[in-house]
């Protein structure tokens, strides 16, 4: 049938408005602007008084990583996701070399070794590794769709998944290896594993817990750091040793709680500006959002990381293809799992683990990742507007 001209003209529009933006998600695009946004101007006032002589020594730092950052995002948002799947190997061996490298020449810092020395800044690969582990395991996943039903395939996949988890954990590094687990669960349940393997797999995992925690401990077999054991327990009885491991938590909870409905200021906020808030412009950087700004400051970040998780969910659902859609379900467990996780230790419900808040916290290697993660979030999402395009012009042309 003879496509109307009226039709015709509407999907000519539609197409030039899809090419004016750049086939981006706006509503992600800006719910990450706003993100980095907000982390510049928090760290502006949080963090003048830690360099002396350097007021914005992290302010434009983290200024540089967000421009790169939205460049790199842009640059991910025109790959075909479904070219990454015939080199899942190459992506998984890189995933394992950067992660062992990081082990044998890596620059030591607070007791963990996590990080590579560059020339502007320090790399750390296990931030890499979380989107290469989406990538390689996604596409691992798909070659095997058929076989999901059988328990080998689910070990299979499992193991390619502890693996890089565990050369992490050797740094020590338990927040991204928890990060790393996150991930895999959830695309096994993206993929449709049989819930009688996810029980299987979550019963193993608890087991693993009281082994690690509780019966090795008991025989003289110390698997976690000392300090890592410390803050668990820390989070299960943070009074304590409120000088100790439970000082942090004690620090961020009078923050949150001091900031009430609309904050004290930059000038009131003591907790940050006297210094009594560890690590406020890294782990604990929501906390100087509650103190400053209150409920309402809060509430905006929050919010802001609603939309970005309320999009990355979308663009999952509409997705072309299973790939692209365990890409984009991947993306969304490590963003979820990391915000939950760090504002849950900051108010006190989950243990202190050393995870990022993605575009929150100040660091070049967690902002450049999480906008690459976001940049594929876009291609997948651009790919299915694509598909969706195509068909419509084939049902006018019709």
């Amino acid at each position: 049938m003879y496509a109307s001209p009226v039709k015709q003209a509407s999907s000519d529009a539609r197409s030039t408005r899809a090419g004016l933006v750049g086939g981006l998600d706006l509503a992600l695009f800006a719910a990450a602007i706003g993100l980095i946004c907000v982390s510049v101007y928090i760290l502006t006032m949080a963090t003048q008084d830690d360099v002396p002589g350097q007021p914005l020594y992290y302010v434009i730092r983290q200024a540089i990583y967000g421009v790169v950052g939205v460049g790199l995002m842009l640059a991910a948002s025109r790959i075909d996701v479904a070219r990454l799947r015939e080199r899942q190997r190459a992506i998984y061996a890189a995933m394992i070399g950067s992660i062992v490298l990081v082990l044998l020449i890596g620059v030591a810092a607070k007791g963990s070794r996590r990080w590579i020395e560059l020339p502007f800044f320090r790399f750390q690969p296990s931030e890499l590794g979380k989107v290469l582990l989406i990538l390689a395991l996604s596409a691992f996943i798909v070659d095997r769709v058929r076989r999901l039903g059988d328990r080998a395939t689910t070990g299979h996949i499992v193991v390619l998944a502890l693996v890089p988890a565990l050369l992490v954990m050797a740094e020590p590094d338990l927040g991204s290896a928890l990060v790393y687990v996150a991930i895999t669960a959830v695309l096994l349940f993206v993929a449709g594993t049989k819930w009688t393997h996810m029980a299987a797999l979550g019963g193993m995992a608890a087991a693993s817990a009281v082994i690690v925690l509780l019966a090795l401990p008991a025989v003289g077999v110390e698997l976690l750091k000392p300090y890592q054991v410390a803050r668990l327990t820390a989070f299960v009885n943070p009074t304590n040793d409120p000088q100790a491991q439970g000082y942090q938590l004690q620090q961020s909870i009078t923050a949150i709680g001091a900031g009430q409905k609309t904050g004290r200021g930059p000038e009131g906020a003591t907790q940050t500006r006297l210094d009594f808030l560890p690590e406020h412009h890294t782990d604990f950087v929501f906390s100087v959002v509650g103190e400053q700004f209150g409920f309402l400051g809060a509430g905006l970040v929050l919010s802001l990381y609603a939309l970005l998780l309320w999009r990355a969910l979308r663009i999952l659902t509409s997705a072309k293809n299973l790939y692209g859609a365990l890409v984009a379900g991947g993306v969304t467990a490590m963003l979820m799992f990391q915000v939950f996780v760090n504002i849950g230790m900051t108010i006190g419900i989950m243990p202190i683990t050393g995870v990022p808040l993605p575009l929150m916290s100040y660091g070049g290697s967690s902002v450049l990742v999480t906008f690459l993660a976001i940049g594929l979030l876009q291609s997948v999402s651009a790919q299915a507007r694509s598909t969706e395009l195509a068909k419509t012009r084939e049902l006018s042309a019709a």
